[in-house]
């Protein structure tokens, strides 16, 4: 039995025929699957991880792909609506029926690990892919058919493709992009200086043309000279000014102190005023006058402490579902962990 009919047949299959058994933990994945069913936060972190073609038994990989494919149509993806899906399409059967779905769920430890869980997946599918592509190239040298140079060509696009990561070439010629960069060129001329989002602030927009969308900026400059206010300003600047939707992952500030320092920025009203008690009646209108607009402002705040790059990213995601989202301000990068 090769490592191809191993996988296809499922676990079983491999200790029937005596055959090694392929790299693989079934537990993880149906943890992650239980996790994915249990909490839609899960759902992301472990989309960010896996492909459908990462788990090992078939009927996994069918249950990740609907999961997916749910919470991408922005419907809930749990064992009832996954259930209901799967019995639409003639498949529910296929995966166990619905005691199966149930099971999932319960056998679940913590779903905030979905994370390491999907890790553990990915390590055991690309050992398999190894194994697998190991094979291949091996028939490919047997064979002796073809120029060696398609040969060799061949062997190393399988090996590329072990990690899951080649799908596609994100290289380009410069003749291959002309095109486009004139077109880009072309749809600027005439629309003033500004041509991506303002920062608030006129003299760097001219420098900068604005932020632009899947740009990284960063912010540098010695501690305690406003970096933090400046990342708040250009989130004033989108959200206040221009009505774009923007986030704020803080891991020093707190939510309340960065809804202060907004409202003092809106109403120049200085900040030590607010926090030391000094206020004086015409600093509380410009408060009471600004509220309402900053209020209304689509400025999303999250002060969860310790954050991963991981968890930012699919916070940013299920945001990006929820209500678009044109800029992201971490505050600060230091403070930042990988997860690992």
């Amino acid at each position: 039995m090769s490592v191809a009919d191993l996988y296809a047949a499922g676990p079983g299959a491999d200790e029937a025929s005596g055959a090694r058994v392929p790299p693989q933990d079934v537990a993880a994945e149906q943890s992650v699957l239980g996790a994915m069913l249990l909490s839609k936060e899960a759902i992301d972190p472990a989309a960010d991880v896996l492909q459908g073609r990462d788990f090992y038994r078939p009927i996994h990989e069918l249950l990740f792909d609907t999961i997916v494919d749910l919470a991408n149509r922005g419907e809930p993806a749990d064992a009832i609506t996954v259930g209901a899906e799967l019995t639409r399409r003639g498949e529910l059967g296929r995966v166990g029926g619905a005691p199966y779905l149930h099971t999932l769920v319960a056998g679940v430890p913590v779903t905030a690990s979905v994370d390491f869980y999907a890790e553990i997946v990915r390590e055991k599918a690309i050992l398999r892919r190894l194994i697998q592509v190991g094979d291949r190239i091996a028939s490919f040298g047997w064979a002796e058919q073809g120029e060696i140079a398609d040969v060799v060509d061949r062997a190393q696009r399988e090996v590329l493709d072990v990690d899951g990561a080649s799908g596609s070439d994100d290289y380009h010629t410069v003749a291959e992009l002309m095109d486009h960069t004139i077109q880009e060129i072309d749809y600027h001329q005439g629309r003033g200086d500004i041509a991506g989002l303002g920062s608030g602030f006129p003299e760097l927009d001219r420098l900068t043309t604005g932020f632009r969308p899947g740009q990284m900026i960063v912010v540098a400059a010695r501690p305690g000279v406003g970096k933090s206010t400046l990342g708040l300003d250009f989130c004033r600047a989108a959200s206040i000014k221009q009505g774009v939707p923007s986030a704020i992952f803080s891991l020093e500030m707190t939510g309340a102190e960065i809804a202060m320092r907004l409202l003092s920025a809106e109403a120049k009203v200085a900040i030590h005023h607010m926090r030391g008690g000094g206020m004086t009646d015409p600093e509380w209108d410009a408060i009471g006058a600004v509220m309402p607009r900053v209020q209304g402002a689509p400025i999303i705040i999250d002060d969860s402490p310790n954050m991963t790059m991981p968890e930012i990213r699919s916070k940013a995601r299920r945001i990006k579902k929820k209500s678009d989202l044109g800029l992201l301000v971490i505050d600060y990068l230091q403070l930042m962990t990988s997860g690992k």
